[in-house]
């Protein structure tokens, strides 16, 4: 078991296979200087069964593959099989592009739930978000998930005057399609020049949302991160990750290690644990592993003040997302 001093267990973990990314999203990743570790300084797939099979006999009940891209990388398909032998749920976050070549590869792992990130439905302003010309792809994809009977959670960075206006167009879906929609409140992150008039919060579009349609409020998993919503004939559900204005600390049972093999007990730690250094040395990495996960703070990695509003982007000390793993 996996504990800290705030008496939490962590048993997810969400292991980034990459830094790489064929897209290119403004509030991922710095706009230039972008560059990729080589492949000798990512964990590599013996690497990281190893690793993984001793979270596992730490307690970890679930891991979540995310990147960068986790597909793009040339072992992802050795990758997945390795951890699909495993006794955990196996999940990944994915832009969507590459899943219809992957599909033989998930079931095979028994992957039956993916997380796929897409922040808008209009063509141009995906290309102007991503920097690619993919929607289509993407869309096409999304039903042929749906159609193979894997559940689809459709990730949504809401931005305030970039996408918020889209949040009834995302919310219809859910009518005839069992898409469950979550939208992310935007978190600062090295490079995306987040500010914090630019977070939308879920209790403003919740006021929007229940002026043009009627929904109930749906029971939340334990541990869970979003807070759930159906509208009343809807075959899928709508939910809000509130990472900025109603942090969910207490409950938090995640854990991260970036494709480097450094451990973040936190999304927005400072500190990190040389996870992948350890192993090749020759050295035990679980008291190195319990270690992190004891010193991790009680909220937000100990970098925020109480409220987002008064939080500076420029005094956050972090990587940027697609460096920590989404």
């Amino acid at each position: 078991m996996i504990t800290d001093q705030h008496q939490r267990v962590h048993d997810y973990l969400r292991l980034s296979l990459t830094d790489s990314c064929n897209f290119r999203c403004t509030y991922c990743m710095p706009e230039e200087n972008i560059s990729c570790m080589p492949n000798a300084h990512l964990m590599q797939p013996d690497e990281i069964e190893q690793i993984a099979r001793t979270f596992v006999k730490l307690g970890v009940k679930k891991i979540r593959l995310t990147g960068g891209e986790p597909l793009v990388r040339k072992e992802a398909p050795q990758i997945i099989g390795q951890l699909g032998k495993l006794p955990v749920e196996l999940s990944i976050t994915t832009n969507g592009v590459l899943v219809d070549r992957f599909l033989p590869v998930f079931k095979k792992a028994g992957i039956r739930s993916l997380n796929l990130s897409i922040d808008t439905l209009q063509r141009d302003k995906f290309k102007k978000i991503t920097r690619r010309d993919r929607l289509e792809k993407v869309w096409e994809n999304i039903l042929l998930l749906v159609e193979e009977g894997i559940h689809v959670k459709l990730n949504v960075v809401l931005m305030k005057g970039v996408n918020d206006e889209e949040v009834m167009d995302f919310i219809q879906l859910t009518r005839e399609l069992p898409l469950y929609v979550r939208f992310i409140e935007f978190m600062p992150f090295d490079g995306n020049r987040w500010e914090n008039e630019n977070v939308i919060t879920a209790r403003q579009v919740l006021d929007r949302v229940e002026q043009e349609v009627s929904f109930i409020k749906l029971k939340d998993e334990k541990h869970a991160t979003a807070k759930k919503f159906k509208l009343l004939d809807a075959v899928g559900t709508f939910a809000f990750i509130t990472t900025m204005s109603e942090p969910f600390c207490g409950d938090c049972n995640r854990m991260r290690l970036t494709a480097d093999g450094k451990m973040k007990n936190c999304l927005f730690s400072r500190d990190e644990a040389d996870i992948l250094g350890t192993l090749r040395r020759g050295e035990d990495i679980v008291p190195v592993i319990k270690m992190c996960m004891w010193n991790k703070h009680a909220k937000m990695g100990g970098q925020f003040s109480e409220t987002y509003e008064k939080t500076d982007g420029a005094s956050i000390d972090n990587r940027s997302m697609i460096k920590i793993g989404g």
